[in-house]
Order: C-alpha cells, then structure tokens, then sequence
C-alpha cells in the first residue's frame, strides 16, 4: 500500500489528520526537500526514510528512480508513504507516481495536502479571491523553459482572462514572466507580492508592481522557494496581514526534549517551535530491583513511609510497571507521596492520588529542609524512603536523606540515552543564524545537544540564546564556557517558556 501525502508549506499545523495517520502507520517514507522537517517526528522511528529531495534545480533521484523505489518497496509488502511538501498533485509530479503505482498494480491512496498556492498568500493576508477584487485564479508554474519556441501557456488569455495569478517556483524566470504578462495586456501597474518560505518563521513578503518587480527581487537578492501573487488582491495586504504581525513572528525555539507541548503558546504568538530531542527515555535494563520494591509495597518487607517522585518520567515508568505486575491504588494505602515539581505533582494526581508534599524550590535541596518541617524535628531517623529514578541522578537527595538518618531504596525506572538522531539540518540552521533561541530542560539535554553536534557545537551556541530551566542546567552550561541568558525563577517548563516569551516581547 502506498499514501502519496501532501505534507503542507511549511507551518507544522498545516498537515492533515489523515496525512500524520499515514506517516504513524508507514513502514518506508519516501520524502522531499520542502516540508518541514518537524513532520518526520510523526513517523513511526522504527520505518525506513529514504531522502528524495530536490533543491536548487539538484535532484538526489531521478523522478523514474523515486517511481521505481516506492513501487519496489510496496511489493516488497511494506506500507509506504511518499510525503510531499505542499499537495502531491499541484505541481509535485504526484499524478507520474500513481501512473507508475497503478501500472505495477499496486494500491495507493491520495491525501491531498495545503498547497502554497494559497497557503502562501493567505500567511500574507493576501486572499486569491475577493467579491469586489477577483472572482477567479489560477496557478502556474513559473519554471517553463522561456527560450523554447513554443510555450504550454496561452499568455494572451491567462494575462487579462484570469482575476489572480497564482506562480509557483517564479524566482528564476520572474523577468521574462512579467513581460510576458504586459506584452499581453496587463497593466504595468498592477499589484505584486512575491511570498518566499510561506508560512514559516522567516517568511518575507516583497510588495511592488508588475513593472518594477523583477528589480525589487535582483536588488534584494530574493531567492527561491516563493511564490508569486498577480492581482488586485494584493492591495488588501496592508489591512489583512496577519501571521507576520505576531508577537513573536520571526523566532525560531529550538527543544532539546522529546516532547513540546508545554511550548504551544509560543506557536500561538507566532514563534516556529522545532524538536530536536537530545533524550530519550526508556526503560531500565534489568526490571528485578524495581520489581523487588514493588513487592515490597504490596507486602513482603517494611512498607516506605514516602514514596517520592523527582519527575513526570518516573511517575509513567513506576506506575506502568506497578499496574503490569498486577496491583492497583490500594496497595499504596499509609505511604505518603512526595512530588517535586508541580508537572510531577500533576501527573500524580491526575491518576486520582493525593500528593502530601510538594516543595516550593523544586530541587533536592529544597525537599529536605520540606520534610524536615513537616516531620518537625532536625532528622529523619525511623523513616524509610523510596525514590524510583533514573539510572543516572543525582545524588544529593539520597545523600541528604541518609545524612539525617532516613534510609532510602533506589530502584531504576528508567534510563536517559542519547537517542539515535541526524543533526545536519540544526547545524546548518545554526550556521546560517535560524534559531533564535535554544532551551534545555535539564543538564543532560545539554550534555547530549553537544555529543550529537560535535566539536563545533559550542561555537555554534555561542550566536544564539540560551534558556535553561534552572541552576542545575545552568551550571552545565557555564561549565562549557557558555552563558545562559534567560532562566525562569521557578525551575518549571512552564514558566521557562514565558520567560522566553517576555525576553522577546520586552525587546530585551
């Protein structure tokens, strides 16, 4: 079975349900240059990624290869999905690979995909039609051979026939196409945008004139991908531009974890949020000590007074294992539970379980001098703690605990490794200073950032903003030489991802 997927211009919100439901289920994805990479962390990472992009008029594959590649890997059984940037049959050569589906008798299904067509003018606030501008448009490709005799496009009726012309890939042969378009009979005056990387966070948009556009585009060195917008509709631009009047149009948040939720906000003031995950989590080699401390909760040794959670990730693994070796809630019955951070008392609660102490500093630190207070008393004598962790902690907890006389297990839920990831698409971001901001929420993302970059990491840091989530992070970070410029006073996502947001908002 083969998808041929639209993947959309560019913004990530803009792929379909039914294309990122494709890409979950694809054994092999066969993909091109113009999508936006962050669409890829949808697929399953266990599929085959076959890279089949074209950029600057250099092709990796022939299009007769790409047919054969995902004909080839369909009979070989495999759920294959060809993912496109933009729609699959809007000049992306999507109709040539279903012939060659169709004619090997292979299965396919079409997911149409937003085209820049008119995804690009609309994050211009240009709309193609228009009750008192324009009724119709079309869309042409501005790629065509201009020294051929013969062209495929009737100019004498598209240039006064048609109400808003739409040019794709233009950049190259724009002169010859607005002199086409006059010689034709449309107005010299007659409105222009050309929109490059359309709905992105460094989209540009360039107004002028049929007459002097072409100029405009040489003087200011626009280069492709854009599109090309012809029409009256264009002078609605100044009154309905939308997308770069955000707050945050322009930033680029790169996130060193593996999910980017809590940064959503970010994208609703305009900022392009991308996932570069330098952890991932999962869990631990051997099961027996956790298993072991289990057991011992459910009876079969001295039940923990505290059982205490560090983060969200150690919630997920302790209760999965607990619920897979068949206990429920009522085991838990007397044992206190301690969560630090408000993320891990969250997780805990909403499992419908009461969080006795939540420490106002969410660090080791900050958990002692609590449960000191709560107990009353300098010391933990008599008390048993439990702290299922990751294999690699710190030990400044446990440390504290014994020091004061409490004795504490420490069974590994699971385990922080650097995952298997490419960075050749960061390091060129960085290079060419797209990423506005770079934030990491716990001193190993930061560690792992530099071990996947390479030596050329630091340098690289040192042209962008660095955002840490507290002082931990933020050590790891002065260690290598580097200085963290925003750092929220509460060690939270939450609140680093504000304290991003009013570093760019203050114009500070």
């Amino acid at each position: 079975m083969v998808y041929l997927v639209g993947a959309g211009p560019g913004d990530i919100g803009l792929i379909t349900v039914k294309g990122r439901r494709c890409l979950e289920e694809a054994d092999v994805v066969v993909y091109d240059f113009h999508l936006n990479a962050q669409v890829l962390n949808y697929i399953n990472h266990e599929a085959e990624f076959i890279y089949a992009g074209k950029r600057g008029g250099q092709h990796s594959r022939t299009q007769d290869e790409i047919n054969e590649i995902i004909v080839t890997k369909a009979l070989e059984g495999h759920i294959v999905c060809r993912l496109k940037g933009g729609d699959p049959f809007v000049f992306g050569r999507g109709g040539e690979e279903a012939e060659a589906l169709a004619e090997a008798g292979v299965r396919f299904e079409v997911v149409p995909g937003i085209s820049s067509a008119i995804a690009a003018p609309a994050y211009a606030g240009i709309p193609l039609t228009h009750r008192k501008y324009s009724s119709s448009f079309a869309v042409i490709p501005g790629y065509e051979d201009m020294t051929k005799g013969e062209s495929a496009i009737d100019w004498s009726k598209l240039a006064t026939g048609v109400g808003t012309l739409v040019f794709l890939m233009a950049i190259k042969n724009i002169e010859e196409l607005t002199k086409k378009l006059m010689l034709n009979g449309r107005p010299a005056e007659t409105p222009v945008a050309i929109v490059r990387w359309g709905t992105r966070a460094d989209q540009t948009t360039l107004i002028g004139e049929l007459g002097n556009i072409a100029e405009m585009v040489r003087e200011r060195d626009i280069r492709p991908p854009a599109v090309m917008v012809v029409g009256d509709v264009v002078r609605l631009r100044d009154k309905l531009k939308w997308f770069e009047d955000k707050p945050l149009f322009g930033v680029r948040v790169l996130v060193t974890r593996e999910h980017a939720e809590g940064f959503s906000s970010l994208e609703a003031l305009g900022a392009e949020v991308i996932e570069f995950p330098t952890i991932a989590v999962v869990p631990p080699v051997d099961w027996g000590p956790l298993d072991k401390a289990i057991e011992g909760i459910a009876g079969g040794g001295r039940v923990p007074d505290w059982l205490i959670f560090t983060s969200a990730n150690g919630v997920r693994f302790f209760f999965e294992r607990y619920f897979e070796l068949g206990h429920d809630v009522r085991s838990l019955a007397g044992i206190k539970l301690c969560a630090i951070g408000q993320v891990t008392a969250a997780r805990l609660q909403a499992m419908g379980l009461r969080v006795e102490l939540t420490p106002e500093k969410s660090r080791a630190e900050g958990l002692l001098e609590a449960l000191k207070g709560l107990s009353g008393r300098d010391n933990l004598e008599g008390l048993k703690f439990l702290l299922p962790r990751a294999e690699v902690a710190r030990e400044v907890l446990p440390d504290g605990i014994r020091a004061l006389g409490g004795e504490i297990d420490l069974p590994v839920a699971y385990r922080n490794v650097v995952p298997e990831t490419q960075g050749k698409r960061l390091r060129r971001f960085l290079r060419e200073g797209r990423i506005s901001v770079v934030t990491f929420t716990s001193a190993s993302t930061f560690d792992n950032f530099l071990k996947i970059l390479g030596p050329e990491a630091l340098e690289m840091l040192k042209e962008v903003r660095i955002a840490v989530i507290g002082p931990v992070t933020a050590s790891a970070v002065e260690a290598a030489g580097l200085k963290p410029e925003i750092m929220p006073a509460t060690a939270t996502v939450s609140a680093m991802v504000r304290a991003v947001e009013q570093s760019f908002t203050s114009g500070s």
